[in-house]
């Protein structure tokens, strides 16, 4: 038969899933199916997408086979690999990417998917370095962006079904334009580029995201649109995911996993399953976890964090959306290949087939001043049956060491007083929740007193303040002018921002205050700081700045 008729009807087959080249992996038949199958996600963050010379520039170590088998031993079954295009491109008008750079993103993506991985691949921080510019340089815009797509896919043309590409990163644009139309117009050129460069591209797994890939329901019909429009089995739509935003960074009060943020999470997952997944098109979470994390994971305390992640993994399941968890170094070891905090990430490998118990908080705060009393905390069952309270291996007694009715547990004072020992401050036991399916709840039993505060000179890039802690942890921190009005940045809330604003020393006994937070302090202004801890305790302080000299008084 004629070679063209022979390379279309090969394309067709390849598209059923029927023809394979030697050693690949076949992929389910269907967009639905192979999302399922691409449940769970991870992301190589700040490495390929870096904007420096190659993939260290921000710090991450070069990417190697055993860190994708490694990816695949913890349990994710694809890898998104954000790519960021600008830095290895030649001149206009054909935009040339830099053969080395191009064979680099071969290998690593070659090597994932000979490990059974799915792999995503994208366009990423091109979308604020100049893809937002397209209002105002529409036409210069489009040819770059076509350049770019049209040698991705000519690259990976007859790659295995399993690799999937992704159109662009958070799409965002500058004030002048129709957003909604012109992200319309680059999801159209992607797809017909694509489309058109046949092969297996003809029936490539495409994934589309929302403006800003927020799942606002404006963006999410919008895309909603575009979809239908463009008559495509085989595409997904797209979303991000770092929840309610003052919890996700710590500011306005919203250090708790609460109804608010939960409330918010749940809506986000009912409107992303009713607009797209009702209607058969499935959708992927492209990267989720917290923004504060960016800082550190001590941004958002334990336990609230814990709580976060366990629902939104059940959240996850229930409306058979896949998610990717986003990594930019700063949970997966890349060169150990274990996990900096391994709690966390027992809590989200388990939320991916079952709910976890929790409770109100793993900490238990007893005053050191104070008699010993029993202490009752509430419950998150979450359908789970509560089987035991554990000392290590150690179950403890029901009846004479704790009672349980309903969701209220109560650790009796005859145990508190075993496990607080001389009353030391901090930490004294760590007790386990354990309930009949899920992870445990860590509990940890602290001996505290009221934080004091001392006086102190410095300046607006270098000031502290002298903290004995005894034993309890910083939760937040307000800042007030004297008529009441809100000091600081984001002066709409009187809650700074954790780490950005004021971050704790625990091992120095101080707690910093930043260039940032003074920046926006009015100058010889007395500014009440009050410091509110996990035990419930607060205390004042008052900082006053004058030019880059800075008072604070007990």
């Amino acid at each position: 038969m004629p070679g063209r008729f022979r390379s279309l009807l090969a394309v067709l087959i390849m598209g059923l899933g029927l023809l394979q080249p030697s050693g690949a992996q076949a992929a389910p038949k269907t967009a639905t199916a192979a999302v399922a199958a691409m449940q769970p996600g991870w992301n190589l963050g700040n490495t390929f997408d870096a904007t420096g010379a190659d993939e260290t520039s921000w710090g991450n170590p070069r990417v190697t086979r055993e860190l994708l088998a490694g990816v695949r031993d913890q349990g994710f079954r694809s890898i998104r690999i954000p790519v960021t295009w600008s830095q290895h491109l030649g001149a206009a008008p054909d935009f040339t990417i830099d053969p080395a750079a191009l064979a680099r993103l071969q290998e690593v993506a070659g090597w994932a998917l000979d490990e059974g991985l799915y792999v995503m691949i994208n366009v990423h921080h091109d979308s604020w370095q100049w893809i937002n510019n397209m209002p105002a340089a529409h036409d210069a815009v489009l040819a770059e962006y076509t350049a770019i797509w049209t040698q991705v896919a000519a690259a990976f043309r007859d790659a295995s079904p399993r690799l999937v590409l992704e159109s662009v990163n958070e799409p965002q644009f500058a004030a002048g334009g129709d957003d909604a139309a012109l992200l319309a117009e680059l999801t159209t050129s992607f797809h017909r580029i694509v489309r058109d460069s046949g092969g297996r591209n003809a029936t490539r797994l495409l994934v589309l995201p929302t403006l800003h890939t927020s799942a606002d329901q404006v963006y999410l019909d919008q895309l909603a649109g575009t979809v239908t429009a463009l008559h495509d089995p085989f595409l997904i739509a797209t979303v991000h995911y770092y929840g309610y935003w003052p919890f996700s960074v710590n500011i306005a009060g919203g250090y708790r996993f609460d109804a608010t943020a939960q409330q918010e999470m749940l809506g986000t997952f009912q409107r992303v399953r009713d607009t797209f997944v009702a209607r058969g098109i499935p959708v992927i979470i492209g990267e989720y976890g917290l923004l504060g994390f960016d800082r550190s994971t001590g941004t958002i305390e334990q336990g609230e964090k814990l709580k976060f992640f366990e629902l939104f993994g059940q959240q996850a399941r229930v409306n058979q959306v896949t998610t990717m968890l986003w990594d930019n170094g700063q949970h997966l070891d890349r060169s150990a290949l274990t996990w900096r905090d391994p709690a966390l990430y027992d809590q989200i490998r388990s939320s991916w087939r079952t709910r976890s118990g929790t409770a109100e908080s793993d900490l238990l705060f007893t005053a050191r001043s104070a008699p010993i009393a029993d202490k009752t905390i509430t419950l998150n069952l979450n359908g789970t049956g509560f089987t035991g309270l554990y000392q290590g291996r150690t179950a403890l007694r029901r009846g004479s060491d704790y009672t349980r009715s309903g969701d209220q547990l109560t650790l009796r004072s005859g145990l508190l007083k075993r496990l607080l020992k001389d009353r030391s401050y901090g930490v004294k036991s760590t007790l386990s929740l354990r309930f009949d399916r899920g992870v445990p709840w860590r509990l940890d039993v602290l001996s505290y007193d009221t934080p004091t505060v001392s006086d102190s000179t410095g300046t607006t890039t270098g000031f502290t303040v002298p903290t004995a802690f005894n034993g309890d942890r910083l939760a937040t921190m307000t800042a007030t002018y004297a008529d009441g009005s809100y000091a600081g940045p984001q002066n709409w809330t009187a809650y700074k921002e954790y780490d950005r604003s004021f971050a704790p020393d625990y091992t120095a006994g101080t707690i910093a205050l930043t260039a940032d937070f003074f920046a926006e302090v009015t100058d010889a202004a007395p500014v009440t700081l009050t410091f509110i801890f996990w035990s419930g305790a607060t205390v004042t302080y008052q900082v006053t700045r004058a030019g880059s000299t800075v008072t604070g008084t007990a």
